[in-house]
């Protein structure tokens, strides 16, 4: 079935090269275009689209504003077209609290060199979000933006969380999300406990920079340590490691100081399945050194990332925890662990803290 997109952003530029992006997918129709949020929203009453792809910042009725409209009166899958800056992606982090899919970084022309993979990149994910599962989609807030919002986000500053003097890791949990992810990961480390015995290493399939507004995020939901992770970071309890976009994330042990210690590696390394990070790559990558103290979480997401690296989980003795159907955006991901008889629990996600504490504890 052929998927309906309509394009909602107020620049002709960005319009016409998504327009000519999506055109050359034949499982995408482009139905229509619009200037502003109130245009859109009119052609969305008018045309149905099966998926809005949304500027985030605009005049007349800004992202925000017009995405909280959607879910409320049309609820329909939105993906985010985001600018370039801080701002923009701070307000593309608060679009995920009120329904959108996915997120994509405005394409900057024509000549680039990486736009085959940016255009593939975008059909892709316009593709996924025709299939979200809107219920799960539904606004986690009660009411439409208010600008301060915004702007008190960017003056908190990450609490003072001390670090933990221990060397030894005991537990591993290592999470692998895509489509929907960013709501999930809210959700879910916000109900880890202080001093979970655990040190949480995260793949979220995102685009460079978006992974760091990602962490400010998480780290106002959580008594948590999170940070996006830079090259040499050391694993340990209590704190949240984050793969940045575009990088794989792989750990790997070095002596330091007569001491084994487990530290994160970057790789730029080409993309498997498509992503770079890859799920994959971190869960092969602690398999070997971490074996049976390792629970590996695959949450919703498009297409089967996380089932080659689960195997080496289970191979090594660690347990598997996938997210049920019924809280996933896009069951996708965990449905493949499912299929693969990987899986230990398969657990909506309002289950899955409590779980995990009673297993690693």
């Amino acid at each position: 079935m052929t998927i309906r997109a309509l394009i909602v952003d107020d620049s002709a530029l960005i319009r016409k090269l998504l327009s000519d992006i999506l055109s050359r997918d034949p499982n995408i129709e482009v139905i229509g275009t619009a200037v502003n949020g109130k245009d859109g929203l009119e052609k969305i009453d008018k045309l149905k689209p099966d998926v809005v792809l949304l500027d985030n910042v605009m005049p007349v009725l800004d992202g925000l504003k017009t995405l909280a409209r959607i879910m409320k009166e049309c609820p329909t899958p939105v993906v985010i077209v985001s600018a370039l800056g801080e701002r923009a992606k701070e307000i593309t982090l608060t679009a995920f609290e009120y329904g959108a899919v996915d997120v994509i970084q405005k394409p900057e022309g024509i000549l680039s060199q990486s736009m085959p993979d940016i255009a593939e990149e975008i059909c892709r994910k316009v593709r996924a979000a025709a299939k979200a599962n809107l219920e799960n989609l539904k606004c986690m807030r009660n009411q439409e933006l208010v600008e301060p919002e915004i702007n008190g986000m960017r003056e908190k500053t990450e609490k003072s969380r001390p670090q933990r003097e221990n060397v030894f890791v005991r537990n591993v949990l290592a999470i692998g999300a895509s489509t929907g992810g960013p709501r999930a990961l809210e959700k879910l480390i916000s109900a880890f406990p202080a001093d979970i015995p655990a040190a949480i290493l995260v793949v979220q399939h995102m685009p460079p920079g978006f992974t760091t507004s990602l962490c400010k995020r998480l780290s106002l939901k959580t008594a948590l340590r999170v940070k996006e992770a830079q090259e040499g970071d050391r694993v340990e309890e209590g704190t949240v490691l984050v793969a940045p976009g575009n990088y794989h994330m792989e750990i790997v042990q070095r002596t330091v100081n007569g001491r084994k210690r487990e530290i994160v590696h970057l790789s730029s390394g080409p993309k498997e399945l498509g992503s770079r990070p890859s799920v994959n790559a971190l869960f092969r990558s602690i398999a070997p050194i971490y074996g049976s103290r390792v629970v590996s979480l695959v949450l919703t997401g498009m297409s089967c990332d996380g089932a080659d690296g689960a195997e080496e989980v289970k191979k090594m003795g660690g347990k598997i925890i996938a997210e049920a159907e019924s809280s996933c955006v896009i069951y996708g991901m965990p449905k493949e662990i499912v299929k693969r008889n990987l899986a230990d629990f398969v657990l909506p996600l309002n289950k899955m803290a409590e779980k995990i504490i009673k297993m690693i504890s």
